[in-house]
């Protein structure tokens, strides 16, 4: 049996459409974007080391923080895909609680790559650069 929540009632007919399988859909879409940036945002950022390697010193710093970045962005997608399906698909506090530990993990692997990119923590004012 399906509750109110799970239809729309679209058009003069009354006709209806399903709530839950076009919310599923979303965040799998969300989810599918997350992981295309951690990719596309890797191989470029092995390409671009790849070119600069004989021209540029620093190179792997620079392919680290690309890396780093594109998962960052990647991750902030895969939470939202997470939240999308949790929340609005089947709020149980079971789902709910499952999901903030998958947060709370994301989080603090968001927190780390912050960390490890730029050296301080994403609250931390950055430190102002010596000028030529």
């Amino acid at each position: 049996m399906r509750t109110t929540n799970e239809r729309i009632r679209v058009g003069a007919r009354g006709d209806t459409v399903e709530f839950q399988p076009i919310v599923e859909l979303v965040g799998r879409a969300v989810d599918a974007a997350g992981v295309a940036i951690i990719v596309v945002g890797t191989l470029l950022a092995t390409v671009l080391a790849a070119i600069r390697r004989r021209r540029q010193a620093g190179v792997y710093r620079g392919y680290r923080r690309r890396v780093g970045r594109s998962i960052l962005l990647g991750l902030e997608f895969l939470v939202a895909g997470d939240i999308i399906r949790t929340v609005a698909v089947a709020p149980t506090y079971e789902s709910v609680g499952v999901l903030a530990v998958i947060v709370g993990i994301r989080t603090f692997l968001s927190f780390s790559l912050e960390l490890e990119i730029t050296g301080r923590w994403p609250w931390q004012k950055p430190v102002a650069e010596a000028k030529d």
